[in-house]
C-alpha cells in the first residue's frame, strides 16, 4: 500500500487554486498517492468563523489581498471567479439557499478521485475558475479543461450519484476536523496536517525525511 497525502480542498478557495501546480509536482517527485478530498467552502461549512465575525470584512479583504499577492509571487494569473462558486452577497455575507455550482464541483471532485484523477480535475477546474475565464460554467469550458487531463465531463456527470458524493464530502469535512485543522488547503500525511499553500515545502521536507523522494 502506497503512502498517502490527503488534500482537503475547496473549489472556492484561491489558496486551493494556488497549490495545485505544487500538488502535481509533489506527485511527480515522491512515492506517494496524492488524494483529493473535496470539502465545502467555509461560507457553507463554518460561516461563523469568518463571515459572522464583526471583523469579517477585514478578514475577507486580507484574504483577497494576500491571495492575489501570493499569485503574483508565484507567477500565476488570478481573477475573482465569474460566477463565484458560492452564491453569496459579499456586502452582507448572506449565503443564498440555492447553490448551483459548488455542489456540482465538489461531487465532480469525488467522482474524479474515484478514478485516481482527483488532483488532475482540481488543477484543471481551479485554473478555469480562478484563471479569468468568464462564464467558466457555460458552454464547453469545463468539458475542454477536463478533456485535456484525460477526463470526460459527460461521463463523470452521468455516472455520479450526487447525494452519495456529497455524503463523502461531509465525511471529508469530519476527517479534516479530526486532523486538527479546519482550513484549506490542508495536506495530511501520516496524521500530520500541513495547512496552507505555503506549507508545501515543509511537507516535502517531511517526505524527504521518510525517504519517499523518487530522485534521492
Amino acid at each position: 500500500m502506497s503512502d498517502i497525502v490527503d488534500v482537503y480542498f475547496s473549489f472556492r478557495s484561491p489558496y486551493s487554486y494556488l497549490v495545485t501546480p505544487d500538488l502535481l509536482k509533489l506527485r511527480d517527485d515522491y512515492r506517494v498517492e496524492v488524494k483529493l478530498c473535496p470539502v465545502l467552502p467555509i461560507a457553507l461549512r463554518a460561516k461563523e468563523t469568518v463571515f459572522d465575525d464583526p471583523r469579517g470584512q477585514k478578514k475577507v479583504n486580507y484574504i483577497l489581498t494576500d491571495a492575489f499577492r501570493r499569485a503574483e509571487y508565484l507567477g500565476m494569473h488570478i481573477a475573482w471567479p465569474s460566477p463565484d462558486p458560492i452564491v453569496q452577497d459579499l456586502s452582507t455575507f448572506e449565503v443564498a439557499e440555492e447553490q448551483p455550482y459548488i455542489y456540482r464541483l465538489s461531487a465532480l471532485g469525488v467522482a474524479a478521485e474515484r478514478q485516481g484523477k482527483g488532483i488532475d480535475l482540481a488543477h484543471a477546474l481551479s485554473h478555469l475558475i480562478f484563471g479569468g475565464t468568464e462564464g467558466w460554467d457555460q458552454g464547453d469550458h469545463m468539458a475542454r479543461a477536463l478533456d485535456a487531463v484525460g477526463l470526460n465531463l459527460a461521463e463523470l456527470e452521468a455516472n455520479l450519484d450526487l447525494n452519495e458524493c456529497l455524503s463523502e464530502v461531509d465525511n471529508n469535512q469530519t476527517r479534516l476536523d479530526e486532523s486538527g485543522h479546519w482550513g484549506v488547503p490542508t495536506m495530511v500525511f501520516n496524521g500530520e496536517p500541513f495547512f496552507g499553500q505555503d506549507r508545501i515545502d515543509t511537507l516535502r521536507w517531511r517526505l524527504d525525511q521518510q525517504g519517499l523522494n523518487k530522485h534521492a
